[in-house]
């Protein structure tokens, strides 16, 4: 089943993101070579693909997973959860319709 992973950074959280990105993309392009990613991305804090030092208020991740716990686990795992640019982290069962 597919879920979505809606996590909300801490504020001024790019200095962390930075920090551990490789370690956060390498396991995206894990879940990617596994035929298992959707669509990833962050959410920019201002209206602009670069938000430069305004950074980013978030991630959307939707991705498959055998189960919500293991959805769960995943995104507690998360490298940028781990270094504290996120704040905190919803996982929900995600019902793709279109396209």
């Amino acid at each position: 089943m597919l879920y979505a992973i809606i996590s909300t950074d801490t504020e001024n959280s790019l200095e962390k993101r930075m920090s551990v990105r490789p370690k956060h993309i390498e396991r995206l392009n894990q879940l990617k070579s596994e035929g298992r990613l959707v669509i990833a991305g962050p959410h920019p804090a201002i209206d602009n693909n670069d938000p430069g030092e305004a950074g980013f208020t978030g991630s959307l991740v939707i991705a498959e997973f055998d189960s919500l716990e293991e959805a769960q686990s995943w995104a507690n795992d998360d490298p940028y959860m781990e270094s504290g640019a996120y704040e905190s982290v919803i996982v929900k069962p995600f019902k793709k319709v279109l396209p």
